[in-house]
């Protein structure tokens, strides 16, 4: 657990202007390459996760492949994302990520899913902190619509925390606010909610598979899934990710998680007034090798929701 004030911990509070590269002995590390991305960084010092924040409108193309903040989760080596960027098979679809197609504001239409002509614009980073156990970043996004105007305030955190025989433990948090009059959120399971990419590469060996919490699970048609787990190939190795969702999460979530190519995720409908916020807060457990033991899993996740 990250303790805000303990001695083997530090918090460092940024500013959009501020270029860290954090060094702490024997401890987790944050390298945050000003502008581009924030590493976390493993006592061993091996990148982590990589949160991208990149805005670069210098032509379309890079207008579109930065329009959205998102995190790679990276693989043992520290520089191969299992994840996946821009481009590809649904070029939108990019590691960790949250958005919405269907965001309508008292009557205008927003996409903050395919975000071809909105933006999600990381503002700057509200805390950075790091201990012998994780690290975890916090920053501030906005959700910039159609009209160039910021429809949503976000509050987003990566916490990646140091678990025996796990890969990556990742906290996900994001606080919506609506800030220029009443949101709703909506759209269906393919097209918004938090989601899970991994690599071009799935996409093209098709060999993701899924677990569910109880046999003869339909997920088109059971709500609120409490977690999901699932397993893919990239190269010659097998990794796993159980997507949980905490119980404070709006209810009457779909998931969609059936795809070959991998992208899987729940989808809830939202209603923000105008001031107002929700909370979306999951967990994702990466494993190394095909984790489908559903006993291991519903364990792993009784352990988040306790």
């Amino acid at each position: 657990m990250l303790l805000r004030y303990a001695i083997a911990s530090c918090v460092i509070l940024l500013s959009s202007a501020t270029h860290q590269v954090i060094h702490a002995a024997d401890s987790y590390s944050v390298n945050d390459m000003e502008g581009k991305h924030a590493d976390i960084v493993t006592p061993d010092g091996k990148v982590i996760l990589r949160y991208m924040y990149d805005r670069d409108t210098s032509n379309p193309e890079t207008t579109f492949d930065t329009a959205k903040v998102f995190a790679h989760v990276m693989s043992a080596d520290g520089k191969t994302p299992l994840t996946k960027g821009a481009g590809g098979k649904f070029p939108h679809h990019r590691g960790i990520f949250i958005g919405w197609n269907k965001l309508d504001q008292g009557g205008k239409k927003h996409d903050l899913w395919h975000v071809r002509n909105t933006v999600q614009k990381h503002r700057d980073f509200e805390e950075i902190e790091f201990a012998k156990k994780g690290a975890r970043i916090t920053s501030f996004i906005d959700w910039v619509g159609v009209d160039g105007e910021v429809v949503i305030e976000e509050k987003r955190t990566y916490k990646v925390m140091s678990v025996d025989g796990v890969h990556a433990m990742i906290d996900f948090s994001a606080t919506l606010t609506a800030t220029n009059g009443d949101v709703e959120l909506n759209g269906d399971p393919e097209h918004a909610g938090v989601q899970f990419r991994p690599s071009q590469l799935v996409a093209e060996n098709k060999s993701a598979t899924y677990t569910f919490h109880d046999e003869d699970i339909d997920p088109t048609k059971v709500l609120d899934l409490p977690w999901v787990a699932e397993s893919f190939q990239i190269g010659e190795q097998w990794w796993s990710v159980q997507h949980m969702s905490h119980p404070s999460n709006p209810e009457g979530a779909r998931w969609s998680a059936y795809r070959d190519y991998g992208r899987f995720g729940p989808f809830t409908v939202v209603k923000i007034a105008d001031g107002e916020s929700a909370t979306f807060r999951y967990r994702f457990c990466v494993t190394q090798g095909k984790n489908q033991d559903r006993t291991q899993l519903q364990a792993t996740y009784n352990s988040y929701v306790q």
